[in-house]
């Protein structure tokens, strides 16, 4: 794996040369390689969106001197108003990202991520608590159906 500080970026080789004679020696490859293939493939983000639970998605976060872990979870929507969203915010740091988009039947729209003030022309929404809020502007494209996906970070 590369280790530059600054970017680390997973690097997983192609080959690895194991002893031809010494059993030992191979074993002991193999474990090195075995755990090298491990960490590369788990800092990578899993692409996983569940609507039921959060999921882990393979970020990490340093903010303290802790990893803190990442998750995930989509919400289906077909109107404006309240999903209940399930996330406890004093287990949370922080929500990273919020995205979302949606469709009039024809077109699709992208959903921001805004205040408590419908926005003119516009589908938006925010969280509370216990909520999701979703918010349509005078204006904005009718919901036939669309999706939020929210992401956060865990306290350590």
């Amino acid at each position: 794996m590369s280790s530059n500080t600054i970017n680390p970026s997973p690097y997983l080789r192609s080959s690895w040369d194991f002893p031809q004679e010494d059993l030992k020696q191979v074993v002991k490859e193999l474990t090195r390689s075995y755990i090298s293939i491990a960490q590369n493939i788990n800092v990578r983000t899993i692409g996983l969106f569940p609507t039921n639970r959060p999921a882990i998605t393979g970020e990490a976060y340093y903010i303290t001197s802790a990893k803190q872990q990442a998750f995930r979870q989509i919400y289906p929507f077909t109107a404006t108003g309240n999903i209940i969203h399930g996330i406890n915010f004093n287990e949370i740091n922080s929500i990273t990202a919020c995205t979302g988009s949606f469709t009039d039947g024809t077109n699709w729209y992208g959903t921001i991520f805004g205040g408590s003030v419908a926005i003119a022309g516009q589908v938006s929404f925010y969280l509370t608590p216990t909520n999701i809020v979703i918010e349509a502007g005078a204006g904005s494209p009718g919901i036939t159906k669309g999706l939020i996906v929210l992401s956060w970070i865990a306290n350590p």
